[in-house]
């Protein structure tokens, strides 16, 4: 049965031809701090991984991100997009997605062999398509759906042996084609912070409704991840009224 026709995400800005390099700030202390458990919001559908990050990074980040060239999203979207208002900055890095994957304890929490059905086919990575989200006061986005797309993993194997001479071999990567299966937001604010609003909402019927609405309050360092694609929920990112929130967007892939 065909969803109702609703708003998708609006378009996002080009991505650069090439990586970008940015110097993201070192993951101090060594993750995962606590061990993550997946915690069930709706089954199949919407989870989380609570304290992903400890404060102490989210603000590290926060402070960081800061000044990075944010653009403010265009507040006339295109026909069939959804209306945001949000500032935004876009990169792409393989180098730092795998990091996020390999580094962290996510790949090990996600490939759990209690897990492996529910993410959509063989889990490879990250999508190195990294999305920073600041929302302000006044900032939104209103309900839609998150599209599945098509896209290239870059796994680095494993280093080599050092050559004979003592030179350094040069690591080679593997380019896996995979397509996006869940959205991860990794919140860096809350209200802790200052942050008023900013529900992440989720609406199970396809509709926008009060009394079916699932409510994720954001929380400092912790991971959402959502079904996208087909299978996606209507969702929103209600009105932030008083202070910031940010957000650290990639995307699970699997292989095609």
């Amino acid at each position: 049965m065909a969803k109702p026709k609703h708003a998708k995400a609006a378009a996002a800005p080009p991505r650069p031809a090439a990586p970008t390099a940015v110097s993201w700030p070192p993951f101090k202390p060594q993750l995962p701090v606590t061990d993550l458990t997946l915690e069930t919001i709706t089954p199949e559908k919407v989870a989380v991984f609570r304290s992903f990050f400890p404060k102490s990074l989210c603000r590290d980040y926060v402070s960081f991100l800061s000044g990075l060239p944010l653009t403010t999203t265009p507040g006339k979207p295109k026909r069939g997009m959804a209306l945001r208002v949000n500032d935004r900055f876009q990169v792409d890095d393989p180098a730092f997605a795998h990091q996020l994957w390999s580094e962290t304890g996510l790949k090990e929490a996600i490939l759990d062999s209690n897990l492996t059905s529910l993410w959509g086919g063989q889990v490879v990575g990250l999508n190195s398509n990294i999305r920073i989200y600041r929302y302000c006061k006044g900032h939104f986005f209103d309900a839609h759906y998150d599209d599945s797309n098509n896209v290239t993993v870059q796994i680095p194997e494993p280093p080599p042996p050092p050559a004979a001479d003592g030179d350094q071999t040069q690591q080679s990567e593997v380019q896996v084609q995979a397509k996006t299966t869940w959205t991860l937001l990794l919140y860096l604010t809350s209200s802790a912070d200052g942050c008023v609003g900013g529900d992440t909402v989720f609406y199970p019927h396809d509709r926008r409704s009060a009394k079916e609405a699932i409510v994720v309050s954001p929380e400092t360092g912790m991971l959402l991840l959502h079904r996208h694609g087909d299978d996606c929920l209507l969702h929103e990112g209600r009105e932030v009224t008083a202070g910031e929130k940010w957000i650290l967007r990639t995307d699970l892939c699997v292989k095609r």
